[in-house]
């Protein structure tokens, strides 16, 4: 079973993340031009939350007017999920579908190391199953 922690290593880049005091614009800017759809929310060097998509559609849809000038913190999500490097993919996805959640921090020794969303965690499911699809292709054929 393939690991948060291998699954890290086929990730490059930074880990992007925004800070409470940051602006809605700032957190916006940035997932729009890194083509993400969360930023963890680090203060002091610790996870204090999480801001996604869905946290902006959300607030934009309640009675709230939303300003560019908002702070994260009053948009971002505290309940946090996270996982450790040693977990399992197939336990990231169980974790993703029961808490609802795209996006997931990776804390090892209480550090932030990085973050790993639905599309890694698919990506990664379906490469494994088309590589036993070919080694089965290649057996039946006889090619092994």
């Amino acid at each position: 079973m393939i690991t948060v922690n291998q699954l890290l290593k086929d990730k490059h880049g930074k880990i992007l993340t925004v800070t409470p005091e940051d602006t809605l614009f700032q957190a916006l800017k940035v997932m729009a031009d890194k083509n993400i759809g969360a930023l963890v929310v680090v203060k002091e060097e610790k996870v204090v939350g999480i801001f996604s998509e869905r946290d902006f559609v959300r607030n934009a849809v309640t009675d709230k007017k939303l300003s560019m000038d908002m702070t994260v913190k009053e948009l971002m999500s505290t309940k946090v999920c996270y996982v450790r490097p040693e977990q399992t993919i197939e336990e990231c996805m169980v974790l993703m579908t029961e808490k609802r959640t795209r996006h997931l921090p990776v804390i090892k020794e209480e550090k932030l190391i990085g973050i790993i969303s639905i599309g890694d965690v698919l990506k990664n499911i379906i490469s494994e199953k088309e590589f036993k699809i070919q080694n089965l292709e290649n057996y039946i054929s006889g090619g092994l």
